[in-house]
């Protein structure tokens, strides 16, 4: 893993915690790197779809509740199973605004006019019961992505 500008990687079991600046670059990195490393540890292509889409919604979140250039912390957790393949996918996002947690968006999922309003929605369809928990620096999102249908 290579770091470059705003984009600094550290492998961790099962994982990888990612310190990063908001770009469209290094959000479109975000879903590759998350392909890379599930893949690699052999989940389903269900469970790193999810898990991609989760970390991708609570970027495109905190890039709007913050702006461009906003630092991040991202986290990937693959949780074995069994059989040690991953059965579920932790996948954490922290951002700096402690004072503005997310909500979902008063839309329907199947309004075929809204723009947007649809990703927290989608976060809680994948990983439901996620949470938020504030820090000292900022916030947390924390969600446990299982394998679907499971």
């Amino acid at each position: 893993m290579t770091s470059t500008l705003g984009w600094y990687p550290t492998r961790t079991p099962g994982g990888f915690i990612l310190h990063l600046s908001a770009t469209p670059e290094h959000l479109r990195a975000v879903r590759g790197l998350v392909e890379q490393t599930l893949t690699g540890a052999g989940a389903d292509g269900d469970l790193t779809h999810a898990a991609k889409l989760v970390l991708s919604e609570l970027c495109g979140n905190a890039v709007r509740a913050c702006g461009d250039f906003v630092p991040l912390v991202a986290e990937l957790e693959a949780e074995p199973g069994d059989g040690g393949r991953p059965e579920a996918v932790w996948v954490r996002l922290h951002d700096p605004q402690g004072g503005v947690r997310p909500r979902a968006s008063a839309g329907r999922m199947d309004d075929p006019y809204a723009e947007s309003g649809r990703g927290l929605a989608l976060v809680e369809l994948l990983a439901p019961g996620w949470d938020t928990t504030l820090t000292p620096v900022g916030k947390q999102i924390r969600c446990r992505v299982p394998l679907p249908g499971a």
